[in-house]
Protein backbone atom coordinates (compact mmCIF):
# COMPACT_ATOMS: atom_id res chain seq x y z
CA UNK A 1 0.00 0.00 0.00
CA UNK A 2 2.84 2.31 1.33
CA UNK A 3 5.97 2.37 -0.08
CA UNK A 4 8.94 4.68 0.24
CA UNK A 5 12.05 3.84 -2.04
CA UNK A 6 15.64 5.27 -1.55
CA UNK A 7 14.01 8.57 0.20
CA UNK A 8 16.83 11.18 0.99
CA UNK A 9 15.46 14.15 3.22
CA UNK A 10 17.53 17.04 4.81
CA UNK A 11 16.96 20.27 6.90
CA UNK A 12 18.93 22.66 5.25
CA UNK A 13 22.64 21.15 4.66
CA UNK A 14 21.85 18.03 7.44
CA UNK A 15 21.46 14.93 5.51
CA UNK A 16 18.68 13.36 7.71
CA UNK A 17 17.04 10.47 5.73
CA UNK A 18 20.15 8.62 3.72
CA UNK A 19 18.09 6.14 1.26
CA UNK A 20 15.25 4.85 3.67
CA UNK A 21 13.45 2.46 1.52
CA UNK A 22 10.34 0.67 3.44
CA UNK A 23 6.43 -0.69 2.46
CA UNK A 24 3.91 -1.07 4.59
CA UNK A 25 0.72 -3.28 3.71
CA UNK A 26 -2.87 -3.25 3.65
CA UNK A 27 -3.91 -4.28 6.93
CA UNK A 28 -0.77 -4.24 8.75
CA UNK A 29 0.77 -2.61 12.31
CA UNK A 30 4.58 -1.88 11.09
CA UNK A 31 6.61 -0.17 13.40
CA UNK A 32 9.46 1.70 13.35
CA UNK A 33 12.24 2.30 16.08
CA UNK A 34 15.42 3.54 16.66
CA UNK A 35 16.87 6.18 18.88
CA UNK A 36 15.95 9.86 19.94
CA UNK A 37 17.39 11.40 16.48
CA UNK A 38 17.47 8.49 14.29
CA UNK A 39 15.01 9.63 11.69
CA UNK A 40 11.98 8.74 13.22
CA UNK A 41 9.77 11.46 13.23
CA UNK A 42 11.59 12.77 9.94
CA UNK A 43 10.46 9.56 7.95
CA UNK A 44 6.42 10.49 9.01
CA UNK A 45 6.68 14.25 8.44
CA UNK A 46 8.19 13.25 4.77
CA UNK A 47 5.41 10.53 3.99
CA UNK A 48 3.04 13.55 5.16
CA UNK A 49 4.49 15.53 2.83
CA UNK A 50 5.68 18.21 5.39
CA UNK A 51 9.20 17.89 4.52
CA UNK A 52 10.50 17.15 0.89
CA UNK A 53 12.21 14.79 -0.07
CA UNK A 54 15.38 15.67 -2.25
CA UNK A 55 15.65 12.22 -4.21
CA UNK A 56 13.44 8.90 -4.16
CA UNK A 57 9.77 7.99 -4.27
CA UNK A 58 6.62 7.78 -1.67
CA UNK A 59 3.99 6.41 -3.49
CA UNK A 60 0.47 5.11 -1.84
CA UNK A 61 -1.01 2.49 -4.34
CA UNK A 62 0.14 4.17 -7.44
CA UNK A 63 0.08 7.79 -6.34
CA UNK A 64 2.92 9.82 -6.15
CA UNK A 65 2.84 11.52 -2.96
CA UNK A 66 6.16 12.97 -2.89
CA UNK A 67 4.93 15.13 -5.35
CA UNK A 68 1.67 16.60 -4.02
CA UNK A 69 2.08 19.44 -0.85
CA UNK A 70 1.03 18.04 2.33
CA UNK A 71 -2.97 19.33 2.35
CA UNK A 72 -3.47 17.03 -0.86
CA UNK A 73 -1.61 14.14 1.08
CA UNK A 74 -4.00 14.09 3.84
CA UNK A 75 -7.31 13.55 1.13
CA UNK A 76 -5.28 10.76 0.12
CA UNK A 77 -5.91 8.83 2.71
CA UNK A 78 -3.07 9.27 5.39
CA UNK A 79 -3.70 10.68 8.39
CA UNK A 80 -0.64 11.71 11.52
CA UNK A 81 -0.97 11.66 15.20
CA UNK A 82 1.91 13.66 15.91
CA UNK A 83 4.46 13.61 18.34
CA UNK A 84 3.74 15.79 21.90
CA UNK A 85 0.13 15.57 20.34
CA UNK A 86 -0.48 18.84 19.24
CA UNK A 87 -4.35 19.21 19.69
CA UNK A 88 -6.35 22.29 19.45
CA UNK A 89 -6.12 23.58 23.05
CA UNK A 90 -8.83 25.93 23.13
CA UNK A 91 -11.19 23.81 21.11
CA UNK A 92 -13.48 21.60 22.33
CA UNK A 93 -12.96 17.61 22.10
CA UNK A 94 -16.11 17.68 19.58
CA UNK A 95 -14.43 20.82 18.05
CA UNK A 96 -11.04 18.69 17.19
CA UNK A 97 -12.36 15.58 16.34
CA UNK A 98 -14.66 17.86 13.61
CA UNK A 99 -11.40 19.36 12.53
CA UNK A 100 -10.07 15.82 11.88
CA UNK A 101 -12.98 15.55 9.39
CA UNK A 102 -12.62 19.32 7.65
CA UNK A 103 -11.27 17.85 4.59
CA UNK A 104 -14.10 15.16 3.59
CA UNK A 105 -16.63 15.16 1.33
CA UNK A 106 -19.20 13.20 2.40
CA UNK A 107 -20.39 15.27 5.26
CA UNK A 108 -23.53 11.86 5.94
CA UNK A 109 -20.20 9.48 7.23
CA UNK A 110 -18.61 11.74 9.64
CA UNK A 111 -21.49 11.64 12.51
CA UNK A 112 -20.89 7.70 12.14
CA UNK A 113 -17.31 7.74 12.15
CA UNK A 114 -17.72 10.44 15.19
CA UNK A 115 -19.99 7.60 17.23
CA UNK A 116 -17.03 4.97 15.86
CA UNK A 117 -14.50 7.06 17.62
CA UNK A 118 -16.36 7.95 20.52
CA UNK A 119 -17.27 4.02 21.90
CA UNK A 120 -13.23 3.54 20.89
CA UNK A 121 -12.28 6.01 23.55
CA UNK A 122 -15.05 6.42 25.80
CA UNK A 123 -13.42 9.20 28.00
CA UNK A 124 -13.89 11.09 24.97
CA UNK A 125 -17.46 11.24 24.96
CA UNK A 126 -17.73 11.82 29.09
CA UNK A 127 -15.14 15.35 28.19
CA UNK A 128 -16.94 15.93 24.84
CA UNK A 129 -17.84 19.84 25.17
CA UNK A 130 -14.27 20.12 27.88
CA UNK A 131 -11.41 22.46 25.86
CA UNK A 132 -8.66 19.96 24.84
CA UNK A 133 -6.13 22.00 26.52
CA UNK A 134 -8.04 21.15 30.17
CA UNK A 135 -7.69 16.97 29.47
CA UNK A 136 -4.87 14.93 31.03
CA UNK A 137 -1.75 13.61 28.74
CA UNK A 138 -3.77 10.54 28.22
CA UNK A 139 -6.73 11.50 27.55
CA UNK A 140 -5.16 14.16 24.75
CA UNK A 141 -3.47 11.41 23.51
CA UNK A 142 -6.82 9.52 22.80
CA UNK A 143 -8.03 13.04 21.19
CA UNK A 144 -4.77 13.12 19.00
CA UNK A 145 -5.85 9.80 17.68
CA UNK A 146 -9.46 10.39 17.52
CA UNK A 147 -8.90 13.15 15.51
CA UNK A 148 -6.30 11.58 13.02
CA UNK A 149 -9.32 8.97 12.81
CA UNK A 150 -11.93 11.27 12.02
CA UNK A 151 -10.07 11.57 8.52
CA UNK A 152 -10.84 7.92 8.11
CA UNK A 153 -7.15 6.81 6.75
CA UNK A 154 -6.02 4.25 4.60
CA UNK A 155 -2.78 5.08 6.73
CA UNK A 156 -3.10 6.05 10.64
CA UNK A 157 0.41 7.24 11.23
CA UNK A 158 1.34 7.05 15.15
CA UNK A 159 4.31 9.32 16.49
CA UNK A 160 5.22 8.40 19.88
CA UNK A 161 1.34 7.58 21.35
CA UNK A 162 2.89 6.55 24.66
CA UNK A 163 5.48 9.44 25.16
CA UNK A 164 4.89 10.61 28.93
CA UNK A 165 2.14 8.59 29.64
CA UNK A 166 1.99 6.55 32.97
CA UNK A 167 2.33 2.29 32.57
CA UNK A 168 -1.54 1.72 32.90
CA UNK A 169 -2.30 3.91 29.94
CA UNK A 170 0.64 2.97 27.56
CA UNK A 171 -1.26 -0.38 27.69
CA UNK A 172 -4.74 1.19 27.42
CA UNK A 173 -3.02 3.33 24.17
CA UNK A 174 -1.31 0.10 22.71
CA UNK A 175 -4.66 -2.05 22.79
CA UNK A 176 -6.67 0.38 21.09
CA UNK A 177 -4.05 0.54 18.37
CA UNK A 178 -4.38 -2.89 18.03
CA UNK A 179 -8.60 -2.71 18.06
CA UNK A 180 -8.12 0.29 15.45
CA UNK A 181 -6.02 -1.87 12.95
CA UNK A 182 -8.26 -4.57 13.45
CA UNK A 183 -11.44 -2.51 12.49
CA UNK A 184 -9.28 -2.48 9.01
CA UNK A 185 -7.14 0.58 9.45
CA UNK A 186 -3.02 -0.28 8.29
CA UNK A 187 -0.57 1.67 10.81
CA UNK A 188 2.61 2.71 10.72
CA UNK A 189 3.86 3.15 14.56
CA UNK A 190 6.83 4.76 15.50
CA UNK A 191 7.51 4.45 19.18
CA UNK A 192 10.35 4.94 21.45
CA UNK A 193 8.85 1.86 23.52
CA UNK A 194 10.54 -0.77 21.40
CA UNK A 195 8.91 -3.71 23.09
CA UNK A 196 5.43 -2.62 23.22
CA UNK A 197 5.98 -1.53 19.79
CA UNK A 198 7.36 -4.73 18.28
CA UNK A 199 5.37 -6.77 20.68
CA UNK A 200 2.03 -5.95 18.09
CA UNK A 201 4.19 -5.16 14.98
CA UNK A 202 3.60 -7.31 12.22
CA UNK A 203 7.07 -6.18 10.91
CA UNK A 204 9.32 -3.77 12.05
CA UNK A 205 12.14 -1.68 10.71
CA UNK A 206 15.16 -0.48 12.84
CA UNK A 207 16.58 3.26 11.68
CA UNK A 208 20.13 4.32 13.00
CA UNK A 209 21.24 7.98 11.70
CA UNK A 210 19.07 8.50 9.39
CA UNK A 211 19.32 4.49 7.55
CA UNK A 212 17.48 1.34 7.85
CA UNK A 213 19.82 -1.29 9.62
CA UNK A 214 17.36 -4.18 10.35
CA UNK A 215 14.20 -4.92 8.63
CA UNK A 216 11.98 -8.47 9.85
CA UNK A 217 8.74 -9.64 11.49
CA UNK A 218 8.88 -8.10 14.74
CA UNK A 219 8.75 -11.24 16.43
CA UNK A 220 12.44 -11.88 15.36
CA UNK A 221 13.35 -8.08 15.93
CA UNK A 222 12.12 -8.74 19.62
CA UNK A 223 14.94 -11.87 19.63
CA UNK A 224 17.69 -10.41 17.54
CA UNK A 225 20.33 -9.59 20.03
CA UNK A 226 21.32 -6.17 18.68
CA UNK A 227 17.66 -5.21 19.22
CA UNK A 228 17.48 -6.68 22.51
CA UNK A 229 20.82 -4.94 23.70
CA UNK A 230 20.42 -1.46 21.94
CA UNK A 231 16.56 -0.69 22.10
CA UNK A 232 14.71 -3.72 24.79
CA UNK A 233 17.15 -3.00 27.89
CA UNK A 234 18.36 -6.48 27.57
CA UNK A 235 22.27 -7.05 29.09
Amino acid sequence: MLELNNVHTYYGNIHALKGISLTVNDGEIVSLIGSNGAGKTTTLRTIQGLLKPRSGSIKLDDLELHKLPSHQVATHGIAQSPEGRMIFPRMSVQENLEMGAYARKDKDGIQGDMERVLTLFPRLRERIKQKGGTLSGGEQQMLSMARALMARPKILLLDEPSMGLAPILVDLIFETIVSINKEGTTILLVEQNALMALSIANRGYVIQTGEIILADTGENLRNNEMVQKSYLGVE
